[in-house]
C-alpha cells in the first residue's frame, strides 16, 4: 500500500530544509525531494538576523551554526561627495530575542549543519537527485510524480504539500499561481572575493554602500575574509560580460587587484520584487523565493524563507494532529498566506525605499538625497538599528485590539532555570505561551487551558536575568502576553481580568476548549 506522508516539500535549500526540520520535530511524517544532490556551494545568502537564529535555536542547530556567523558590522552610507549621510547598526545588548542581532554567514556550511539535523529525524524521508515531474491534487490529499531516472518514475502521497523550489519554482508553474510585480528590475553584479591579508588592509572595516549617482555599489564585510560586493551595472553594459573574471576585477579595481584575493564567485543578477498573489492553492502552499523575491539591500531573502515555513509549520502541525478542525483548521491555514504576503509586501516596499536611497542615479536629486538626510539629524548622523526597519504583523491570527506590541516578536529572555542560564524558549518550549509579568505572576497569575504554557516571569523556575522583558512589558504598558508558537505577540492584556478574556478570545478563534 503506498505510504501517506503528512506533508511533501519539493525543494531542499534553506526555506526546505527548515521546514523539514520544524514538522519533523513536531512529529509530523514528511517526504522531501530536490534535483540537487548535496548543498549549493555558492553562498547567495550572506544575512541572518535574532529571529532567524531563533528558530535555529528551536531546532537545535544555534550553537552548531555560530562558529560559520559573525555579526554584522555596521553599513556606513556615503553619498555623492563621499560625505556619511547614514548609519545602520545592531541594537545594543541585552539583546532582546537572546541572540545577536544582525550576522554575516556561511551560508552552505549552515546548511550542512540544517541537514545533518534533518537526518537525525527518522519521520524524515529525504530524496535527492530527483525531479518533481507533476503535481495533482484532491479533497484528500496532494500526488507528486518523481522521477529519478530516465523511465524510473515513482509517486508519492502527502496530506499537504509546500513549494519552496525556488524563484523559477515548478510547483508554482504547474498551479498557475502568477506573482505581482512590485516595480523593482534592475542589473545588478553580485561578487564574492577571499581576500588574503595584504587586501583585507586595504578595505573598509564596516560594511559600506556607496550611494554615487555614476554607480551605487555595496560592500558586505562576510565571516572571516569573505568580502562581497553588488555592483549596479550601467544601461548599455552587458551582464555577461561584467561576470566574467577580467571585467569584475576591473570593476574592482577602486578597492582590489587579482593580487589581493581570489574570485569565489561573480554572477549578474536582475534584482526583482515579487510576491505571489496566492500563497496556497487547495493543500498546496508556497514558501521562500517560490513565493517571493526582493532586492537585497538589508540581506532579507533567506530570512523571509525561514519566517514564512516557521509560520507555516505550526499551523500545519496543529491541523494534522487534530488539534485544530473544521472551518477552524482552513481558517488558520488561510491564515499563513494572509499574514506572510502582508508582511512580505510591506518589507519589500521599505527595502525598495533602502534601494531608493542607495541607486539614485541623478546627481542633483542624489545631492538633494544627501541634504535631506542630514538635515533630518541636524548633520549629525544617528545609529539606525537594523531591525528597527523590519514591520510588525498586522493581519491574520491576532487579537482583535490596537496596540503597538501586537504582532512584533516577543523577546526571548535569559531566565535563571535551576544551576544555570536558559533562554526562554529552552525552559517554556515554542508551543502557545502566556508570558506574565512579575506583578501578575507575583498575584497567582490566571488560569490558562493545557495547551497554552505559562511562564510566569520573576517566579521560582524563570528569573529574568537581563530585564529584556520586564523592560518590554513596562515599555508597552501591559503584564500579560500571548505568545505564539512562531514567537509573534498574539495579543497584550492590562490586568487579570483582561487577560482571561484574551485567552477565551484565542480559543474562541481556534475552536479550543478555553480557560
Amino acid at each position: 500500500m503506498e505510504r501517506l506522508f503528512d506533508v511533501a516539500i519539493v525543494g531542499y535549500g534553506p526555506s526546505g530544509v527548515v521546514a523539514a526540520g520544524l514538522l519533523g520535530q513536531a512529529g509530523l511524517s514528511v517526504h522531501v525531494c530536490d534535483r540537487l544532490t548535496e548543498v549549493y556551494e555558492i553562498p547567495r545568502a550572506i544575512a541572518l538576523d535574532h529571529e532567524i537564529m531563533r528558530v535555529f535555536q528551536q531546532l537545535g542547530v544555534a550553537d552548531a551554526v555560530l562558529p560559520f556567523c559573525e555579526p554584522f558590522t555596521p553599513s556606513e552610507y556615503f553619498g555623492v561627495d563621499g560625505q556619511l549621510i547614514r548609519r545602520m547598526t545592531m541594537v545594543a545588548p541585552p539583546y532582546p530575542q537572546g541572540h545577536t542581532p544582525s550576522m554575516v554567514f556561511t551560508q552552505p556550511e549552515v546548511e550542512r549543519i540544517l541537514r545533518e539535523r534533518v537526518a537525525q529525524l527518522p519521520n524524515v524521508v529525504v530524496e535527492l537527485g530527483v525531479e518533481m515531474t507533476g503535481l495533482t491534487q484532491d479533497a484528500e490529499g496532494v500526488e507528486l510524480s518523481i522521477r529519478s531516472a530516465p523511465g524510473a518514475d515513482k509517486t508519492v502521497r502527502a496530506r499537504y504539500a509546500i513549494a519552496c523550489d525556488g524563484g523559477s519554482s515548478g510547483v508554482r508553474t504547474q498551479l498557475d499561481m502568477p506573482l505581482d510585480d512590485l516595480d523593482f528590475d534592475e542589473p545588478w553584479l553580485v561578487v564574492d572575493v577571499r581576500v588574503n591579508q595584504r587586501g583585507l588592509a586595504k578595505l573598509p572595516q564596516v560594511s559600506v554602500q556607496y550611494c554615487e549617482p555614476e554607480r551605487p555599489c555595496t560592500m558586505v564585510i562576510g565571516p572571516k575574509n569573505h568580502r562581497r560586493w553588488e555592483i549596479s551595472l550601467k544601461p548599455g553594459e552587458d551582464p555577461k560580460q561584467a561576470a566574467t573574471p577580467e571585467a569584475t576585477w576591473k570593476l574592482l579595481a577602486r578597492w582590489l587587484t587579482p593580487e589581493d584575493g581570489t574570485l569565489w564567485r561573480q554572477s549578474s543578477y536582475r534584482f526583482h520584487a515579487l510576491v505571489a498573489r496566492d500563497w496556497r492553492q487547495g493543500r498546496v502552499f508556497l514558501a521562500g523565493d517560490a513565493a517571493h523575491m526582493q532586492p537585497p539591500f538589508l540581506g532579507q531573502g533567506m530570512c523571509q524563507g525561514v519566517r514564512d515555513v516557521s509560520n507555516l509549520a505550526w499551523k500545519l502541525a496543529a491541523v494534522l494532529r487534530g488539534e485544530v478542525t473544521g472551518a477552524h483548521a482552513e481558517a488558520l491555514l488561510d491564515s499563513y498566506g494572509a499574514e506572510r504576503k502582508a508582511h512580505v509586501r510591506e518589507l519589500t516596499s521599505r527595502i525598495k525605499h533602502v534601494g531608493s536611497v542607495i541607486c539614485e542615479r541623478d546627481p542633483v536629486k542624489a545631492r538633494a538625497r544627501d541634504a535631506q538626510l542630514l538635515a533630518a539629524c541636524d548633520g549629525v548622523v544617528q545609529d539606525t538599528p537594523r531591525q528597527d526597519i523590519l514591520p510588525a504583523l498586522e493581519t491574520g491570527l491576532l487579537a482583535p485590539q490596537t496596540h503597538a506590541a501586537r504582532g512584533s516578536l516577543f523577546p526571548q529572555p535569559w531566565l535563571a532555570a535551576g544551576e544555570h542560564a536558559q533562554r526562554m524558549d529552552a525552559v517554556a518550549g515554542n508551543g502557545w505561551r502566556c508570558v506574565l509579568a512579575p506583578s501578575l505572576a507575583l498575584t497567582g497569575g490566571v488560569p490558562t487551558p493545557p495547551w497554552l504554557r505559562t511562564v510566569a516571569l520573576g517566579s521560582r523556575d524563570a528569573q529574568e536575568l537581563d530585564g529584556v522583558a520586564e523592560a518590554w512589558f513596562q515599555r508597552h504598558q501591559c503584564v500579560a502576553a500571548l505568545v505564539r508558537p512562531d514567537n509573534l505577540v498574539y495579543g497584550v492584556a492590562g490586568s487579570a481580568q483582561e487577560t482571561a478574556t484574551l485567552i477565551q478570545g484565542l480559543a474562541t478563534q481556534l475552536g479550543r476548549v478555553g480557560a
